[in-house]
């Protein structure tokens, strides 16, 4: 990007074929890349100038104490140049990192006498101090004209939102809907809001009210929806203005479904089935219908969905018949067994609605798994898998019906649906689960050969998988010396993608770099990642994102880096560790807090490679993590249990604040998982398991249920979260192991 803004030609430049000589001249882009590399050295030089600053910039960002400040004020006082700007500017960020604007504004017109290259931070900042603290004029004179000074910063759009702000709150109307039309794309809630307020007081209400709508219609799940269905209102009473139309209103109705409003939800429905027609009725109640049950108002749905047409000129289509059916199958699943399986029979005979019926089939075949009537479960499984081999649910279902033949005995017929998986589904998530078991059974057939070429592929091709940590043990315990029996099938299963060349440099000529590491000396991370992010785009082991992974471990944001490298590259997990650079696997398992969870691991008698792989799972090592269940900190412990074992290490007084704190937490986390290991007679898993979902689950799922092993056991787990939860800690252990501990 940066060099296509370079070599563009000044506005207005033009080329002409009838002057051939002086096309070839072509003098104009050498001097823009001269520009550029000036700008560069001129940003090397204050990294250099700046060097000694970062230590001090970070611990003032980190406590904001006044001491800090003094001594972040006294390096800028000290140094009367673009070195002393960027402290200028760390103490104005620090003061509204708290919300302190009229306190950041001294500091930042400090900054900006030798800003230089980092001018259009201090200058976007310093307009924010401005607006937030009503100063409109000095805003506008302070913000006029951003993108032509700094066309490439980062803050180029955001610079004008706010411009455009500043001046709706100045009075300024008319040129404020200029401003924030021109940033209409994409479209963004607070921007259409502004931009309505603006066309409403500038007078064109008409078109003001429109972009009212783009939000309260159109962006509903929004922060700002509320306030654009209030200001649409008051124009529709003042201008009279005709309401919104049917398909508007259900547009709303069906993204509040789909954020998972359900309440909400239904109260639009039903407001639209009151004023639709007898045509549109129908479809309306039936969404209605579907939003109560989601709900959990089953007797409100059921009664309204009792009541569709199903005949007649207004009855419903094949396919919303079929959704009809679906809904009064889960309603009347589990309490009243036979209402249910002539709705499933029903369903069965629709064309089409085989998007119902997978839903259904899988649904039910779950709920039987949950009250461990595994063998009805199985064929509900294996009708999905036939009906809808290719549908998302295909690879799934087979593998679950596979699974529990398997597990009621039937070996020959289970070897065959192994197979099948890996044949039908050799990409899937499930063939190295089939491997694993196609193999076992090869085992038990006193077939080594065999067993040793099925485990040999899950440990080459799934290298740190759960199955693929459990075939290298398996392979160490068969006694059998001969080779592999090659087996055709297994050539089926693709190779993973390589991973990127990690070999790549950091260009010394790219602007964005140098900027990067001139914040750095301010640090100020979050604004360094974001110009590496913009210089390299989603470039998975390339040099901005090792670079971002280094920064935010030097941070402490441990669980930032984490979750960048996940993303960076998803299939990690078949990698070998040679395959990627140490740092890159250091990311994805970190050892961090190292020698508290060590000492608390070792107090508690527990694998501290197990600790981290739970931390990992749990938290990815963010010490603030709060889950949907309200369960704080690095091992995520709800406060009813951090109290409870609180007193049993007599930690003192306990406050629910304290799990936020990294030794507390580890403390108190590897003590309750302690109690557990115990209470499952030391089997980790079983007791991952009960972490996850609970003791009494655990207890249940092995009642009389004869596991041959504890990793029938895991594959037999019912809750697919803790199922996959168990399977990734075990596996996390192997990596950690790995790469951790001196051969």
């Amino acid at each position: 990007m940066l060099a296509m803004l370079v070599c563009a030609p000044a506005a207005g430049q033009t080329s002409s074929t009838h002057h051939p000589k002086k096309q070839t001249k072509k003098k104009a882009a050498p001097k823009k890349k001269r520009a550029s590399s000036a700008r560069v050295q001129r940003t090397v030089k204050a990294f250099v100038a700046s060097l000694d600053l970062k230590a001090m910039a970070t611990q003032l960002l980190q406590n904001r104490s006044q001491a800090a400040y003094d001594g972040v004020e006294k390096y800028a006082i000290s140094h009367p140049n673009d070195a002393g700007s960027l402290a200028w500017f760390v103490i104005g960020y620090a003061h509204q990192l708290d919300n302190e604007y009229a306190q950041s504004i001294p500091a930042l017109v400090r900054a900006k006498e030798n800003a230089d290259e980092l001018d259009d931070y201090v200058t976007f900042y310093l307009g924010k101090a401005y607006n937030s603290t009503s100063d409109w004029q000095n805003a506008i004179t302070t913000l006029e004209g951003f993108a032509t000074k700094h066309p490439d910063s980062l803050y180029r759009r955001d610079a004008a939102v706010l411009y455009g702000n500043t001046l709706l709150s100045a009075g300024k109307n008319v040129e404020a809907a200029r401003v924030l039309g021109e940033q209409r794309t994409p479209l963004r809630s607070d921007i259409e809001l502004a931009l309505g307020r603006a066309l409403a007081r500038g007078g064109t209400p008409e078109q003001g009210a429109l972009a009212f709508k783009h939000v309260y219609y159109g962006m509903p799940l929004s922060d700002e929806a509320d306030e654009a269905g209030e200001e649409l209102g008051k124009l529709q009473k003042q201008l009279k203005l005709p309401p919104a139309t049917l398909s508007e209103r259900k547009q709303r109705a069906d993204l509040l479904l789909q954020g998972k409003r359900y309440g909400d939800a239904a109260n639009e429905y039903k407001r639209l089935v009151s004023d639709a027609s007898p045509a549109e009725a129908p479809a309306l109640k039936l969404a209605l219908a579907g939003a109560l049950w989601r709900d959990r108002r089953n007797r409100d749905a059921r009664d309204l969905l009792e009541r569709l047409p199903l005949t007649g000129d207004y009855a419903l289509n094949n396919e919303q018949k079929a959704e009809r059916l679906y809904y009064l199958g889960e309603i009347t699943r589990g309490d009243d067994d036979k209402a249910f399986a002539t709705y499933l029979t029903m369903l069965r005979s629709i064309e089409p609605g085989e998007k119902w019926l997978e839903e259904s089939l899988l649904s039910t075949g779950n709920s039987y798994l949950l009250k461990k009537d595994i063998a009805t479960a199985g064929k509900f499984y294996a009708e999905l898998a036939s009906r809808v081999p290719n549908g998302k649910y295909g690879s799934y279902a087979h593998w679950k019906a596979a699974w529990i033949t398997y597990r009621l005995g039937n070996r020959a017929e289970a070897k065959r649906l192994f197979e099948e998986q890996i044949d039908l589904y050799p990409a899937s998530a499930e063939v190295s689960n089939a491997l694993y078991w196609r193999a076992r059974i090869a085992e038990d057939e006193h077939d080594p050969a065999k067993a040793r070429a099925y485990y040999q592929k899950l440990s080459s091709r799934f290298r740190y998988y759960y199955y693929g940590e459990l075939a290298r043990d398996r392979v160490a315990q068969i006694n059998f010396d001969g080779p592999a029996d090659p087996d055709p099938l297994l050539k089926k299963i693709p190779a993973p993608k390589p991973p990127a060349d990690p070999k790549e440099l950091m260009p010394a000529d790219s602007l964005r770099a140098q900027r990067s590491r001139l914040l750095q000396n301010g640090g100020l991370t979050d604004l360094a990642v974001k110009e590496l992010q913009t210089a390299a785009y989603n470039d998975s082991l390339g040099w901005a994102n090792r670079e971002i992974l280094r920064l935010y471990q030097a941070d402490g944001s441990y669980f930032r880096a984490l979750q960048l490298a996940k993303r960076s590259v998803p299939g990690y997990f078949a990698y070998e560790i040679d395959d990627m650079p140490r740092p890159f696997w250091e990311s994805l398992f970190p050892r961090v807090y190292w020698t508290d969870l060590r000492k608390y691991s070792d107090e508690n008698t527990l694998d501290p490679f197990l600790v981290a792989s739970l931390i990992r799972q749990e938290s990815e090592f963010n010490p603030n993590a709060i889950s949907r269940a309200k369960a704080l900190g690095l091992m995520q412990l709800l406060p009813s249990v951090g109290k409870q074992v609180a007193k049993q290490v007599k930690l003192g007084k306990f406050d629910q604040g304290l799990l936020f704190v990294p030794p507390v937490n580890l403390r108190l986390g590897t003590r309750y998982f302690k109690q557990m290991v115990d209470q499952n007679a030391g089997t980790v898993e079983f007791a991952l398991a009960a972490y996850n979902a609970g003791q009494d689950r655990v207890d249940d799922w092995r009642k009389d249920s004869n596991f041959r092993d504890v990793p029938e056991f895991v594959e037999s787990i019912p809750f697919t979260e803790t199922r996959e939860y168990v399977q990734a800690i075990m596996r996390n252990i192997g990596v950690y192991r790995r790469l951790y501990t001196t051969p």
